[in-house]
């Protein structure tokens, strides 16, 4: 028996196993160890909504179903964001608690760029067990859900990126991939899908699943209580305003910093290294999200450490996780080679590279108003490409990463 095997065990004991039970069991998921009933509910939907159950693609006759409380929750949200930001620029508030919002913001970006996209679902760099600790932490601070279920749903998108089986597909549109596919219940798809992607690596991970059960106490300590309780205890903010702003708006703009990677860097850029896949280049988004936007080398190469090409600007994630490797704390990074990218370049991009391109293609671009990559409307103009994928997905780890459709693993936790 093996250590994942042990380990698979002593999680199956848990009352928490016994919750995702009873979850599968709604769901009529009964033939885990085979997916035998994964396949046949796949093949059901497909032939419910006429389409061809070995390829994935996006079915615009679907309509997907709106879950109010969800959708009046971020209204809610938004709204006290709102009021916190106008206090934050009209003097509402101390210059301190401003700069500890923006700080918070920042460290909690960082926490989801470097810890749960670069380092666990990607698998990009190792990590000594202090920066797990701290990555934890800061990705605690971000509030986008455990770590586990951050990396299931990215992991997913990645598989099946701008399909039915993308839980943010920006062929929905611009408002379904950037907050409407939270406002809304899954695709079937998704949740059959979900429950095929290989998370025992997060499953052995002692860190990842103790943050995952206890999630919600951990979140009221480290992205409520600390940050709030700062303002007030030693810059002297009354309590109501410090909550505005160091949790309300820091917390829903760095939400909406993370969204533009999926939906303003999947519609409003170039495609440099592979004109096949949906996501782009977008200077804009890279800006905002710390280096997050050069997202059609990341979906070209998604396991490298940079999530780019260059790493010189805008790009501030793969600088600090080099000077934590000069300091001992990140080891075996991974990068695509030059001759890896450049053939790449050469055999599927679409001419706008900055070396290996032609000026016909950098030129053929639109924006609204000025005409520079900065724009966050600068995009080509030729028509975006059809993303049809076959049932084994797309790369995850490694160019010949190939997700095998005939091997299910129990991913412990899907919901």
């Amino acid at each position: 028996m093996t250590a994942a095997d042990s380990l698979r065990q002593e999680v199956e004991k848990s009352e928490e196993v016994c919750d995702i039970q009873r979850d599968m069991n709604k769901t009529e998921f009964t033939d885990i160890q085979n997916g035998k009933d994964t396949l046949s509910n796949i093949n059901d939907i497909a032939k419910e909504n006429e389409v061809d159950p070995k390829y994935l693609s996006t079915d615009y006759s679907y309509k997907h179903e709106i879950v109010w409380k969800n959708a009046i929750g971020f209204l809610i949200l938004h709204l006290f964001a709102v009021w916190g930001a106008v206090l934050m620029f009209t003097g509402g508030v101390t210059w301190k608690t401003t700069l500890w919002t923006i700080f918070l913001g920042y460290v909690a970006s960082e926490g989801v760029t470097i810890g749960a996209h670069r380092f666990y679902t990607h698998k990009s760099f190792k990590a000594k067990p202090l920066l797990k600790v701290i990555l934890i932490i800061m990705q605690t601070l971000a509030g986008q859900n455990s770590i586990f279920i951050w990396c299931r749903d990215h992991r997913l998108h990645h598989r099946y990126s701008d399909t039915d089986a993308d839980p943010h597909n920006s062929k929905r549109g611009f408002f379904f991939c950037h907050i409407g596919w939270l406002m809304m219940k899954k695709h079937p798809y998704v949740i059959e899908l979900g429950k095929r992607i290989d998370m025992s690596d997060l499953q052995a991970d002692w860190m990842v699943m103790f943050q995952k059960k206890y999630y919600y106490y951990l979140y009221v300590i480290f992205a409520i209580i600390i940050p709030v309780w700062v303002p007030v205890h030693y810059f002297g903010e009354p309590l109501f305003q410090s909550i505005l702003t160091a949790y309300f708006t820091r917390y829903v703009s760095q939400l909406n910093g993370t969204w533009l990677v999926n939906s303003a860097a999947h519609l409003y850029g170039t495609r440099p290294y592979d004109k096949n896949l949906q996501p782009v280049e977008s200077w804009f988004v890279s800006c905002i999200s710390l280096g997050e936007g050069w997202h059609n080398y990341h979906h070209a190469f998604p396991w490298d450490y940079k999530a780019a090409e260059l790493s010189m600007h805008f790009n501030q994630t793969a600088s600090i996780i080099r000077f934590m490797e000069k300091i001992g704390l990140a080891y075996d990074l991974k990068t695509a080679s030059p001759e890896m990218v450049r053939n790449r370049i050469i055999r599927t991009g679409d001419g706008t590279h900055y070396e290996l391109g032609d000026e016909e293609s950098r030129n053929a671009v639109k924006a609204r108003g000025l005409l520079h990559p900065l724009n966050p409307s600068y995009t080509v103009t030729y028509k975006d490409p059809k993303a049809t994928l076959k049932m084994e997905g797309l790369p995850l780890f490694n160019e010949k990463d190939v997700f095998d459709a005939n091997v299910f693993i129990r991913n412990v936790g899907s919901r």
